[in-house]
């Protein structure tokens, strides 16, 4: 996560980056589905990992779509009441067009919240409306300050089938408030909320809605199994501090497919836990597939590994990825202290343009809880494999910083073509304290990633990850 507000060295203009969202939004096949009719009853389809026995409507709940209206015990109560349902059959809860204005709620197991086109849920800008929750037990405290964190907007904890869709319905998390307030000091001891988070939980899809104007961190599933966030657009705007679009963390088996990420921080960012804490409860993710992502990010990577990774990070597939005005494709974050590991990394057929870098390793990410962390305790980054990919107008191609006494190995690039910007850096490949090799590398990569005999392709599994194999049920309501 990236905390820097220093002014991006990749410009871009307001014409071209509307332009940029309007095409990769288009571009997307929306879901199939049909409002709710006169009679107040839903007449839907909608594919999901699991269909539902039971219906309802918002409104029956005594919500009011008016943006004005606070309808935080409106969703609680829905899902109060709806729970029993959920437990027989399963539960649609459907938010129809509006306005819907709400503080914090929490998802119960066995339950779809489905957000038509034409609805948006609006996040409060009232405190108040967000209880106030102990840190995650792998991060000992909160992200932005020492002490706890709002509830996220959508949460949902110990949860077994849960399932955020809809057809291009939005979620609107009114950032500038939270953005400001953060900023200038003003969250000195609790964090900001995300907007959603699942924890503890199994069977989670996230699919076919709009997030924009996140607080912080858009969507952050965290100790789940079985995760698939698919065909979600997330925007906000490209100097808003923190708001990761996607965000796993000590997961295992996630799929993440069709997205589309405009962020002023990490369009992926894959985590495991922060120093001492991480390396306590000892969570990696793994099992994790990135495919067909398009992500802008002037001041971030596309994907980065980190630099909370202090669980483990392996088995990470990411492949037909686009990235436009991105500082780095793929960024690896790590530091003294963090213990863990990144390894068993593998990444194919990247487009690229407008970049600073392609590829960035750092061991020297320097940010860690207010105290206790291990100075003895360091990262493993080994087996990163990287090829087939293509990129233009790029500044620097590679700036690739290991740990002394700990370097980074295994490093594997191939079948790599980079044409430089106009006006690129002089060194071009910056390279300490790592090893590996290259093959077919153009510009021809640093002397510690050298040529070896004949050509080769680095690695990339021919197996799939379980969660890639699940197919989706057409449902209807």
């Amino acid at each position: 996560m990236e905390f820097s507000l220093k002014p991006s060295t990749l410009k871009m203009s307001p014409t071209s980056f509307c332009m940029l969202v309007v095409f990769a939004i288009s571009s997307f096949p929306m879901m199939e589905s049909r409002d709710v009719n006169s009679t107040g009853q839903a007449n839907i389809e909608y594919m999901s990992l699991n269909c539902r026995k039971h219906t309802a409507v918002l409104t029956e709940f005594g919500a009011v779509g008016d943006g004005k209206t606070s309808n935080t015990k409106a969703f609680k109560e829905a899902i109060t009441k709806l729970a029993p349902k959920a437990a027989d059959g399963g539960v649609l809860l459907i938010v129809p067009p509006g306005n819907w204005l709400t503080g914090s709620f929490n998802l119960t197991s066995h339950f779809t919240l489905f957000i038509q086109k034409g609805a948006t849920i609006l996040a409060s800008q009232d405190e108040s409306e967000y209880p106030v929750v102990a840190p995650l037990p792998s991060y000992g405290q909160g992200r932005d300050a020492a002490g706890p964190t709002f509830a996220s907007l959508i949460s949902g904890a110990n949860l077994t089938d849960v399932v955020i869709t809809g057809n291009n319905g939005t979620i609107n998390g009114q950032g500038k408030y939270w953005w400001v307030k953060y900023r200038s000091g003003g969250f000195k001891s609790i964090t900001r909320p995300y907007t959603i988070e699942i924890m503890f939980s199994q069977d989670v899809q996230i699919s076919n809605i709009t997030i924009i104007d996140s607080p912080a961190w858009n969507i952050h599933p965290v100790y789940c199994n079985n995760v698939i966030v698919k065909g979600v657009t997330i925007l906000a705007p490209i100097d808003s501090p923190n708001t990761d679009g996607i965000n796993p963390d000590s997961c295992t088996n996630t799929l993440i497919e069709d997205c589309y990420v405009v962020s002023g921080d990490d369009c992926i960012a894959v985590k495991s836990g922060w120093d001492q804490f991480g390396i306590k409860v000892g969570m990696p993710t793994q099992q994790l597939s990135i495919r067909r992502l398009t992500c802008i990010s002037p001041d971030s990577a596309g994907i980065a590994l980190g630099s909370e990774m202090s669980g483990g990070i392996k088995d990470v597939r990411i492949e037909d990825i686009t990235l436009l005005q991105t500082q780095s494709a793929i960024r690896i974050k790590t530091a003294v202290g963090r213990g863990g590991y990144v390894k068993d990394i593998f990444a194919r057929r990247f487009t690229m343009k407008t970049m600073k870098y392609i590829f960035w390793m750092s061991g020297a990410y320097n940010q860690h809880p207010v105290s206790g962390y291990d100075p003895k305790a360091m990262p493993e980054i080994t087996n990163i494999n990287y090829r087939d990919m293509t990129a233009d107008n790029v500044t620097q191609p590679a700036r690739l910083d290991g740990l002394e006494n700990d370097p980074f190995t295994k490093i594997c690039m191939s079948n790599i073509n980079i044409a430089l910007a106009a006006e690129p850096k002089k060194l071009l490949w910056n390279c300490t304290n790592i090893s590996g090799v290259s093959s077919k590398v153009t510009p021809k990569a640093c002397s510690l990633l050298p040529e070896k005999g004949a050509p080769v392709d680095c690695a990339f599994p021919v197996d799939k990850i379980p969660i890639e194999s699940v197919v989706l049920k057409k449902c209807s309501a």
